[in-house]
């Protein structure tokens, strides 16, 4: 994200290139990194975005079908970065607040720098987090510290997300690039197959019983060893 003048505040605008990104990405492509530029991470929405047509009251006079199919847009934005044939990074600085930290929490993994705030700001401003942002803080932080957070607005640092799960990893502001680029190449590293295969498990894991789990990875690592023995699948 390029708005650092904005601290990173976030408008369709965005939302629209970050599902196309999404939708372009070569097939080849294995990790994707999210940064954003300046002082911050992002800011969360614009709140310039109130007084102009594109923003919550424009969205309010459309047909709720309309309204209903541009908010699903908007969410395929975050939506992408879970998908489990590559990892997702974010790489966090600064305010992460409103749709900021639903977008960091729609990635696979959140580098944070020390000086990093999260906040889930939407019912301050009357809204509800509609980003995907609910049911990703919950699995990240358990229903009741979720509901704590997104009802108080408050803001939570470095120091306490690393405690409740919120960061993968915690570092200094000054080492976070380099931090980050250290993660990549250790997930570069890794086979690409058994790396999708893996995520994949992980990732269906909660909604599954044990033996459903074991199942699935019965029929993943079949289909791992039939490849690296080059045996034709059925």
């Amino acid at each position: 994200m390029s708005r650092p003048n904005r601290l990173n505040a976030q408008t369709p605008t965005l939302w629209l290139a970050l599902r196309e990104i999404g939708r372009e990405l070569p097939g080849s492509t294995r990790v994707v990194v999210v940064r954003g530029e300046g002082r911050a991470f992002s800011a969360g929405l614009d709140r310039e975005l109130f007084a102009q047509a594109a923003g919550p009251a424009g969205l309010a006079a459309l047909p709720p079908e309309q309204a209903d199919a541009t908010i699903a847009t908007y969410q395929e934005a975050f939506g992408w970065l879970s998908r489990p044939d590559l990892v997702s990074v974010a790489a966090v600085h600064g305010h992460a607040i409103g749709a900021g930290f639903q977008l960091a929490l729609a990635c696979d993994i959140r580098v944070v720098a020390d000086d990093t705030l999260f906040c889930m700001a939407e019912p301050t401003l009357g809204l509800v987090p509609d980003l995907g942002g609910t049911k990703r803080l919950v699995g990240a932080v358990g229903y009741s510290r979720a509901v704590e957070m997104c009802l108080t607005g408050r803001r939570v640092g470095a120091d306490e997300a690393d405690r409740i799960g919120l960061a993968t990893l915690v570092v200094a502001r000054a080492d976070l690039d380099g931090a980050v680029a250290d993660l990549v190449a250790g997930l570069l590293s890794t086979n690409r197959d058994a790396s999708v295969e893996t995520k994949a498990l992980l990732a269906g894991a909660a909604g599954r019983t044990q033996a459903e789990q074991e199942a699935a990875e019965r029929e993943a690592q079949l289909r791992r060893l039939r490849d690296l023995a080059g045996v034709p699948s059925d």
